[in-house]
C-alpha cells in the first residue's frame, strides 16, 4: 500500500523498451512507440491522480536522431498525435505541459501542435508535465554554463558568487519560471541500468528504481510499485 504522505513531488522517467517490445511482438519499431505512447497517457493520468506535482518523461534524446529516418518521423507523428487527442483532456485535468529541450528542431507539424499545447496549457496550475525533447544533460549543462559566463562577461555576475542555486537555476527546470523541484525518484523501464544523458545534475540525490517491464507494458500497478519501492528507502543526502 502506497504511503499517501510520501508521495514523491517529482517524478522522472526513461521510457525504455519500445523497440524490444515490438521486436517480440513481431510488429514495426513505430508500432511499438504507439504501444509506448499509450502507456505513458496511462502514467500521466495515474501521477494526476496520486498527486504527484511534477512528472518528467524522456521522449526523444539528442542521440535520437542517428536512428532511421522513418522511425524517427514515426515519433514525432505519434507526439502530434497524442497533443492532438489528448489536449483537451489534458486542459479539463488542470495539466501544464512543458518541453524540457531545444524543440526548435523538431518537424513543423510536430512543433505547431506542441507550441498550442504549451500556449493553452501554460496557466494550469495541476499536474506539471515535462517532455524532455530533443534533450541531452551534457548539452543542458553547456547551454546554463555559456549563459552563466554571459552573465559573467557583462559584469551581471562575478565569477566567486556562482553557486550551486546558480547554476540550477539557468537549467531546464529552473528557467521560464518553471522552478521544478529536483526528482526523488527516477525509473527507467525494460531492464537498462544507466542514465543515458537524462537530468544529470537534477538526479544527483534522486531514489533510481530499474525495472524489467518494458515501457509498453508498464501499467499504473508496476509504476506503485516502483514508488513503494521508493518509498522503502532512507534517503540520507550523504548524512548517516
Amino acid at each position: 500500500m502506497l504511503d499517501k504522505d510520501r508521495i514523491p513531488k517529482h517524478v522522472a522517467i526513461i521510457m525504455d523498451g519500445n523497440g524490444r517490445w515490438a521486436k517480440q511482438k513481431g510488429v514495426p519499431r513505430v508500432a511499438g512507440h504507439n504501444a509506448g505512447m499509450k502507456a505513458m497517457k496511462k502514467i500521466v493520468d495515474h501521477s494526476d491522480k496520486l498527486g504527484i506535482k511534477y512528472l518528467t518523461v524522456y521522449a526523444f534524446s539528442t542521440e535520437n536522431w542517428k536512428r532511421s529516418v522513418e522511425e524517427v518521423s514515426g515519433i514525432f507523428g505519434l507526439l502530434v498525435k497524442y497533443v492532438n487527442s489528448e489536449l483537451q483532456e489534458l486542459i479539463r485535468n488542470n495539466v501544464k505541459v512543458t518541453v524540457f529541450g531545444d524543440y526548435s528542431m523538431i518537424p513543423e507539424d510536430a512543433k505547431r501542435s506542441l507550441e498550442k499545447t504549451l500556449e493553452q496549457t501554460k496557466d494550469n496550475t495541476g499536474l506539471q508535465f515535462n517532455i524532455a525533447l530533443n534533450y541531452g544533460g551534457r548539452d543542458e549543462i553547456k547551454k546554463a554554463v555559456c549563459a552563466i559566463a554571459e552573465k559573467v562577461k557583462a559584469g551581471e555576475l562575478q565569477p566567486e558568487d556562482i553557486t550551486e542555486e546558480t547554476i540550477s537555476a539557468h537549467l531546464y527546470t529552473g528557467v521560464h519560471n518553471y522552478d521544478c523541484p529536483d526528482p526523488e525518484l527516477m525509473i527507467r523501464t525494460s531492464g537498462e541500468i544507466r542514465l543515458s544523458n537524462y537530468l544529470l545534475w537534477q538526479t544527483a540525490y534522486s531514489e533510481f528504481v530499474f525495472t524489467d517491464v518494458l515501457w509498453p507494458d508498464f501499467t499504473p500497478a508496476e509504476y506503485e510499485k516502483a514508488i513503494e519501492e521508493y518509498q522503502s528507502r532512507d534517503r540520507r543526502f550523504g548524512g548517516r
